[in-house]
């Protein structure tokens, strides 16, 4: 039967469920079936899920009910990526998203059946912990439970009766946290390993082959290369700051999780609350479909997580032998490429299904990958490969279930051991009040020296600079066995940096982080002497960065116009929401000033745009007229050269740089360039020069627009929102604050306030699907029932119950 979430108790039950193990479910120890399992979800205000149950696998089937209710449509579709099965279901020639980007089904499809290994995966899960094994048995029994309750032509309208949709296995989870873990890695580069293919050598090439390759790298545009590989400054970010004893008025922790991730797709956050008595009680949200909480809190932690600037991957220049560029010479020994077909079917538009087949090039490093707008073709002399730091990462599903049963930041430090963490910072505190920034994840061991020795010959080592600085990515030399990653002993992943030897800093005052490297977690004790491999160090801090350092200073010193010298709660979501624009401070100033000169004053356009952006009040709330002129505006001019009149000084990181540089002519001429365009855009969209921010900025739901707060990246906003540039359709909002949570200690628990500012669906129908938008709209904050009184007292709970 289908359930009806209702006031009071709705009981599921079914004449018996499946004792054998799941058909090509078995991974590693344990059965997965059904046998025994059962679980309550009880739904408070939200639609927020609270599961409690009696071991790890029953709390795991209903988390994975509760979430296929809210969002089936979105889990089937994913399984049908990972599975390399879009081309067959969509068609060859639609498109998905591969780690943030978007990418034709039949790339898709090729991509993931020979990068996601199936034998390597089940054998790492092998090695999970039985904890793990049964939060995975669980969820994929109650994924597949709510499946045979609610017939197809009961599902949400997006795959209603649609046959793509279907039970899944444990291969399918492996394979849904695979495609997770190397967003950062293979899955950017996605592209670049589906396009390699070895170069038809002639006899006449074959007789230059011994000649080096010359690349020009004076031509190459780094800058377009690092925006369509998003590594160096990804769309996602995050701001996570955790505050001690010294800094809380009530000594004890303190802690901001606000990621910025994507509003769609199966990066979602979903809210939910997992209690097994005696074991296991944690509330906050997981990314999708895992089966344990990625961001939240228990009695007596709470942490999150910031997207962290370590590379997750290293490249390989390979030199080739004579004549056969699918052979390689590593310390003069040949060694030939193998090959991995991979054949999947495809729908064409008149009906017919054809079979397609792709072939990849293996080495003992990786995939080879050809770039040839980054420096990185196959010629007939050099190729390239990945080395991925993530490949068959099994473990973070027993790092996440450590950190959900910890007690204070050192345990949540030794659950971050086992590096388990793919590609972000961990930000924690505790009721004792001590807080805690770690950058122990998933890195190659790559040491500062090693980057100069291990730079490939020639030319290579000028490219491999550049690449390092313009795109984040390590090229090392791949013909050299010294130069393949470092195996420390102290390290529980051979080839990866040890947990001894990361950033790690524990602090009674704060430490925070917006998605810079550990060089400023806090400015009083700067974390220096890493390998950059682990992020850059004494360089200029995004705009977030700053602000949020400002913002925390400001608050210990007494200054920001609140009452008192310490965080709590409500002023700590009071500076969150308030919305300043860092942009602003630094540059309209200069800019009005340069509004008065005569040659502004003769151009109507120049004029009423500084007339406009005279109006604003600097910051991005609803009311703030003139916020998107501004925003269009610093979109073109911030990334104009020597825009800024005093530059990046290392000792002074946080104030600099700032100011504009209009002295300069050139500068002068391109800032001014810059406020006409938006001006132009502004009106090409049909709104006023001085429109409020809400009126632009806002999300169309089914009952109408919702006006948004927030602003850009490069403004400077801690409260990001990253949009499309103004059109009749305002800015669009598809990236930015998602989840966010304050949480406290006091005497009984946690005290816990939180948005999920999407809501708990995907699905339009569902009246969780925009209810907690108009509440983050209004900057109303969702208070959290973590008690079971505080569950039973809610006013919307209501009450389901899966049982054999």
């Amino acid at each position: 039967m289908t359930p009806r979430i209702a006031r009071g108790a709705v009981v599921l039950g079914t004449a018996t469920l499946a004792a054998a193990a799941l058909s090509g479910c078995a991974t590693g120890n344990g059965n997965w079936s059904e046998q025994g399992l059962s679980a309550e979800i009880r739904r408070t205000s939200y639609g927020i899920p609270h599961i409690r149950a009696n071991d790890y696998a029953s709390v795991a089937f209903g988390m994975a009910y509760a979430y296929a209710q809210d969002n089936v449509c979105l889990m089937a579709s994913q399984v049908v990526t990972v599975s390399g099965e879009r081309s067959a279901t969509f068609g060859p020639d639609g498109t998905t998203e591969v780690s943030f980007k978007p990418m034709r089904n039949a790339d898709a499809d090729a991509f993931f059946r020979a990068i996601l290994d199936d034998d390597a995966l089940q054998a790492s899960a092998a090695r999970q912990s039985p904890e793990a094994h049964e939060l995975l048995r669980g969820y994929i029994a109650g994924y597949n439970r709510y499946l045979r309750d609610t017939p197809p032509s009961k599902r949400p309208a997006a795959c209603r009766d649609a046959a793509w949709v279907r039970p899944i296995t444990a291969l399918d989870m492996a394979r849904l946290a695979e495609e997770k873990s190397i967003q950062a890695s293979a899955g950017a580069l996605a592209a670049g390993i589906v396009a390699a293919a070895p170069p038809q050598v002639t006899k006449s090439a074959a007789k230059s082959a011994a000649l080096p390759a010359r690349i020009d790298i004076a031509a190459i545009d780094f800058e377009a290369v690092n925006r369509d590989l998003q590594l160096l400054d990804p769309p996602i970010g995050s701001n996570g700051w955790a505050f001690g004893k010294a800094a809380t008025a009530d000594g004890s922790g303190l802690l901001l999780g606000n990621p910025h991730f994507p509003w769609t797709t199966t990066n979602r956050f979903y809210q939910a609350h997992l209690t097994v008595p005696g074991k296991l009680d944690v509330m906050g949200a997981s990314i999708a479909s895992f089966p344990i909480i990625s961001i939240g809190f228990n009695k007596d932690v709470a942490w999150t997580h910031t997207v962290s600037t370590a590379r997750r991957f290293t490249l390989f220049e390979l030199k080739l032998a004579d004549g056969d560029p699918t052979t390689y010479l590593i310390d003069g020994k040949p060694r030939k490429m193998t090959t991995k077909t991979v054949s999947y079917a495809a729908k064409l538009a008149d009906g017919r299904t054809e079979q397609r087949s792709h072939t990849f090039y293996m080495t003992e490093y990786g995939p080879v990958v050809a770039m040839p707008q980054a420096g990185l073709p196959w010629t007939a002399q050099k190729a390239y490969t990945l080395r991925d730091a993530n490949q068959n990462n099994t473990r973070s599903i027993d790092t996440w279930l450590d950190i959900a049963r910890a007690h204070n930041v050192g345990e949540i430090r030794t659950a971050i051991g086992n590096l388990g963490i793919p590609w972000v910072n961990t930000i924690a505190t505790d009721r004792s009040g001590r807080a805690m920034f770690a950058d122990v994840s998933v890195t190659p061991n790559v040491s500062t020296s090693m980057l100069e020795s291990c730079a490939p010959a020639g030319d290579g080592a000028v490219l491999a600079k550049k690449l390092m600085a313009g795109t984040g990515m390590v090229l090392l030399d791949g013909s050299r066995g010294v130069c393949n990653w470092t195996v420390d002993p102290a390290s529980p992943v051979p080839g990866l940096v040890p947990p001894s030897a990361m950033p790690v800093l524990e602090r009674d005052d704060f430490v925070a982080n917006s998605n810079d490297s550990s060089w400023l977690a806090n400015p009083a004790q700067k974390m220096e002497g890493f390998s950059p491999v682990l992020g850059p160090q004494a360089v200029p801090q995004r705009l977030r960065t700053r602000v949020g350092l400002m913002e925390i200073g400001k608050r210990l010193n007494g200054v920001d116009g609140l009452p008192g010298n310490r965080f709590d709660i409500q002023n700590l979501q009071t500076v969150l929401f308030r919305d300043r624009n860092l942009a602003a401070e630094l540059v309209l100033d200069d800019l009005l000033r340069a509004c008065r000169t005569k040659a502004v004053q003769g151009d109507s356009d120049l004029r009423d745009g500084c007339t406009a952006l005279g109006k604003w009040d600097r910051r991005s709330n609803l009311e703030s007229r003139a916020a998107p002129l501004f925003r269009e505006f610093w979109m073109r001019a911030h990334v104009i050269p020597n825009v800024y009149a005093i530059a990046f000084n290392p000792a002074d990181p946080v104030n600099t740089p700032r100011g504009l540089r209009m002295q300069d002519a050139t500068v002068n001429t391109a800032v001014l360039k810059a406020l006409k365009d938006a001006v132009g855009a502004m009106r090409k969209a049909g709104f006023a020069l001085d429109a409020p921010l809400g009126e632009v900025q806002a999300a169309k739901s089914p009952n109408g627009l919702i006006p948004l707060h927030g602003g850009e990246e490069y403004e400077g906003v801690l409260n990001k929102l990253q949009s499309q540039p103004v059109s009749a359709d305002g800015l669009k909002v598809f990236f930015g604050t998602s989840y966010v949570q304050t949480v406290g200690f006091d005497a009984n628990g946690p005290v816990a306030q939180a948005l999920l500012v999407y809501g708990q669906s995907i699905d339009p129908a569902s009246p969780h699907a925009w209810d907690q938008m108009r509440q983050f709209s209004a900057k109303r904050w969702i208070s959290l029932p973590f008690s079971e009184q505080a569950i039973a007292a809610d006013p919307q709970l209501s009450v389901t119950k899966l049982s054999q």
